[in-house]
């Protein structure tokens, strides 16, 4: 599979304001985001990480999950990362009608609310599935839609040095929303080999702007 899917390449023709797959390129930044979380046994040791290196990212949270772990929550909100909406229970989006999906998005917003005082998150669907109805309401509430520029493919069943072996032939550009995911030990054991590497090449690493 390519790092750099061509579903995101053709997202880029819509307007930014409603989907958006990368950010700005200012101070050769990177926005490093995570999916699925929070998770009691991942999240933790990735956080530790992430203030090694002094790094800010973007975890894209299911509402279940946030609820079961407030305290994993409050630190992510603590140690100046951002919250992102990944719906409620991460379903199937597209078995599910246009109103059980607003559902996900709204309920999801009320629990991270309950952090990080914001009325509205940035939302990115689980397993990136969407529809043009769903894309239309974004835009008249003007919400957004926030995918990515760069796979790292850490959800595969292979080995992260294999994985980071990949990314070292294919390297991130500054200004790239890599998609990662904390419900594993992947992106952590990957991240281990690849923060000290962009930083010697002069990446910085930022949260998504609100």
């Amino acid at each position: 599979m390519t790092l750099r899917p061509k579903k995101m390449q053709l997202l880029r023709c819509l307007p930014r304001g409603v989907v958006s797959t990368s950010a700005s390129r200012a101070e050769k930044a990177l926005y490093l985001t995570f999916d699925d979380g929070p998770h009691p046994d991942h999240t933790p040791a990735l956080l530790e990480l992430l203030r090694e290196y002094g790094v800010k990212a973007t975890f894209f949270l299911i509402g279940r999950e946030a609820e079961r772990y407030p305290q994993l929550v409050e630190r992510i909100v603590e140690e100046g990362h951002r919250l992102g909406n990944h719906s409620y229970s991460h379903p199937m989006f597209d078995a599910l009608t246009h109103t059980e999906q607003w559902v996900e998005v709204e309920r999801t917003d009320e629990v991270l609310s309950s952090f990080d005082g914001r009325r509205y998150h940035v939302f990115r669907p689980p397993r990136g599935v969407f529809s043009l109805l769903l894309t239309l309401r974004f835009a008249f509430t003007r919400r957004q839609l926030t995918y990515w520029s760069y796979d790292t493919l850490d959800y595969q069943e292979r080995e992260p040095h294999e994985l980071v072996a990949r990314l070292r032939n294919q390297p991130p550009r500054a200004g790239d929303v890599m998609l990662m995911h904390d419900d594993s030990d992947c992106s952590r054991r990957m991240l281990e080999l690849l923060l000290p590497e962009w930083k010697q090449h002069g990446f910085t690493f930022r949260a998504l702007p609100a």
